[in-house]
């Protein structure tokens, strides 16, 4: 079963954004970092999603973020599906706190179970046709709206899902261009899939 091992987001300044994740999420290595200056404006097409399993969770992740420098898209709150909020880190790249309790269930910690890279396509069954014949297999499906591929092991899980309608879900206009500033690491191979996302061979997290 492919894997993904970690995303690369492509910043403008390296050790900020290093700063800002290190205090907001602390995510370990399946997050890294690397320097560009590729031009970019408006919505990437794609989010990073912490999810936590009690509200109480998502206030302490969305309150250490926007202390760091976040922006809130926005704020916590109760939906029909659980709980959850939207931040902008300072470098650009948005991110989904949430979780399905409506309930908290102990004290509040800084400890996610999954860390999601929900990418926007304009056409999901073309994508997810794309994946599959990439080695990726499908664990759930729901039409054209939304695809989950089963990743393993992996510590980053994907999935796709209408542009629009992710970019509703941050909370920002879907207009956007350029690059969307993001590398997929895994084993799957090298290749840039019909939305220009582009996956590379995932390289040994770097020592301390």
């Amino acid at each position: 079963m492919e894997t993904i091992e970690c995303v690369t987001l492509e910043v403008a300044d390296p050790a900020a954004a290093e700063s800002f994740y290190t205090t907001a999420f602390d995510l370990g290595t399946q997050l890294r970092l690397r320097a560009s200056e590729a031009p970019t404006t408006g919505f990437r097409g794609f989010t990073l999603s912490l999810v936590v399993s009690q509200p109480a969770d998502v206030d302490a992740f969305v309150d250490a973020a926007v202390a760091a420098g976040a922006a809130t898209l926005k704020p916590a709150s109760k939906s029909l599906w659980g709980y959850g909020g939207v931040v902008q880190a300072p470098d650009g790249t948005i991110w989904q706190i949430a979780s399905s309790s409506k309930k908290d269930t102990g004290p509040a910690t800084r400890q996610f179970d999954e860390l999601v890279l929900l990418l926007g396509v304009e056409d999901v069954k073309a994508s997810k046709q794309f994946y599959v014949d990439h080695g990726l297999a499908v664990a759930k499906s729901f039409g054209s709206k939304y695809v989950e591929f089963a990743t393993g092991t992996g510590p980053v899980k994907l999935a796709l899902y209408k542009r629009r309608g992710l970019a509703k879900v941050a909370g920002v206009s879907p207009d956007g261009t350029g690059s969307h500033r993001l590398m997929i690491g895994g084993d799957a191979g090298s290749f840039t899939d019909p939305d220009g996302f582009a996956w590379e061979a995932a390289a040994p997290a770097p020592t301390p």
